[in-house]
């Protein structure tokens, strides 16, 4: 701050300078805020992430294929070609499963290969049918429950 002390009256001109102490005492008050916010906001876990790949799916006759729609208050979930209900694609894949089994020796045989669930999920179901499926399927006794996908148009499969 200035002051003017005496002088001639009609030697003082107005103050036309920009007084930038107040700027630059906020820019440095919201430097030092985000100084110590941003770590606190961008503070996560640290894992690595899978790489995303795209391989072909070699499809068994004993696999299961699964697709699912949904419209957001009803989930439709296919075996194959027919629609079925959550109990019964239990039942159809215990009975699978069993049979499967059954098919290759029981379950003592070492060279067991248990049947796989392959699930192709309509881009616009809601996630808890697709999840409901995954679900149905694990009690159902399957290990193995993995999605059908496209891959990107002319991209490189394997990344």
């Amino acid at each position: 701050m200035s002051m003017s002390v005496g002088g001639d009256a009609a030697e003082e001109k107005p103050i036309t300078d920009i007084n930038t102490t107040p700027l630059v005492d906020v820019m440095l008050v919201l430097l030092i805020i985000f100084l110590i916010a941003v770590p606190v906001v961008l503070q996560s876990v640290k894992l690595k992430l899978p790489n995303v790949r795209f391989d072909p799916t070699t499809t068994k006759p004993e696999n299961v294929l699964l697709s699912v729609t949904g419209d957001g208050t009803n989930c439709n979930v296919y075996w194959g070609m027919s629609r079925v209900t959550s109990t019964e694609l239990l039942n159809r894949g215990v009975e699978k499963l069993k049979a499967e089994i059954d098919r290759q020796g029981g379950v003592g045989n070492p060279a067991l290969e248990l049947p796989e669930a392959h699930i192709r999920g309509d881009v616009n179901a809601p996630y808890r049918c697709i999840g409901g499926a995954i679900y149905t399927m694990q009690r159902a006794g399957f290990a193995k429950v993995g999605f059908i996908s496209e891959p990107p148009p002319g991209g490189n499969p394997r990344m």
